[in-house]
């Protein structure tokens, strides 16, 4: 062991040894280098002075160590600047230049596939239905019956009775002849206008032209309800009453072959047969006149 060994345990850090396996800090390595540099100091300058040699040697010498140690350590605290190798300068400089390769041309994005229509999407005005669709016409108004003039003598109530009794026949299919007859009563039974029953005040709140007194005896034909002809309702309806009758007449055997007055009094069973002969004429011009 060297005489100054003690000296630098004396000076070694807390924890350290001189020992070449410890791994110090870096404060703790520049102690260290300090105090071998201090040891190397000493060992020069005791080859040289005196230790005899008056205090103020002595006093110089500690000088000096303690600045070249505060010289080392401080030298070990304020590294200086890191130098940048020359490959790694040129390296980065390389790198911020912008590629001339790649900033030549534009920069286009790749092509991608159109997106595909949603099936929600709502159609545009000219596939629009409403679009196209043109307006309906407006219907026409229904003409309005022509109203066949009145003939034989008629007035116009009448005459509009008398185109009521041929319509009717006409529906049921009857042919011309029983048309005649039909016409030829209603103008012997009620002069065609719609009677109601003063004995039945109950026909008169259906429409009705006249009030008879004539038992029961209701409507165009002065049927009555009591000899089962129908309803009071029924008899006042001109439509009814004449399918009534006709339906009665044709049922009689050969009643086309009947004179017209004959053929009547087989349905109305009136009291006064042979009256309807005088309306067959008129009865006849009407019916012309209707049907053409």
């Amino acid at each position: 062991m060297r005489d100054d060994d003690t000296i630098d345990d004396q000076y070694a850090p807390e924890g350290t040894t001189g020992r070449s396996d410890d791994t110090p800090s870096s404060v703790q390595v520049g102690v260290l280098r300090g105090t071998a540099a201090t040891r190397l100091l000493r060992t020069r300058l005791g080859a040289l002075v005196n230790p005899r040699r008056p205090a103020r040697v002595v006093l110089a010498t500690g000088v000096v160590s303690c600045l070249g140690l505060a010289t080392f350590a401080g030298f070990q605290a304020f590294p200086a600047d890191p130098v940048t190798p020359v490959g790694a300068e040129a390296a980065l400089a390389e790198r911020a230049q912008p590629d001339p390769a790649s900033r030549g041309h534009d920069r286009t994005p790749a092509p991608t596939s159109p997106a595909p229509a949603s099936p929600t999407a709502s159609p545009t005005a000219s596939a629009s239905p409403t679009a196209t669709k043109k307006a309906k016409p407006k219907p026409k108004p229904k003409p309005k019956p022509k109203r066949i003039a009145p003939v034989a003598g008629l007035d116009r109530m009448q005459m509009d009775n008398a185109v009521k009794i041929v319509k009717a026949g006409r529906e049921m299919g009857a042919p011309r002849q029983a048309l005649v007859v039909a016409v030829a009563t209603a103008m012997q039974e009620s002069k065609l206008y719609n009677y109601a029953s003063g004995v039945l005040p109950e026909s008169q709140n259906y429409p009705h032209q006249a009030v008879g007194w004539d038992h029961d005896s209701v409507g165009l034909f002065q049927q009555r309800p009591s000899s089962g002809w129908g309803t009071v309702a029924d008899l006042m309806d001109p439509a009814y009453a004449t399918r009534a009758f006709l339906a009665v007449l044709l049922e009689i055997p050969g009643w086309q072959n009947l004179p017209l007055t004959v053929a009547a009094q087989a349905v109305q069973v009136s009291a006064f047969p042979d009256a309807y002969a005088q309306h067959e004429w008129l009865a006849a011009e009407v019916v012309e006149a209707v049907l053409g």
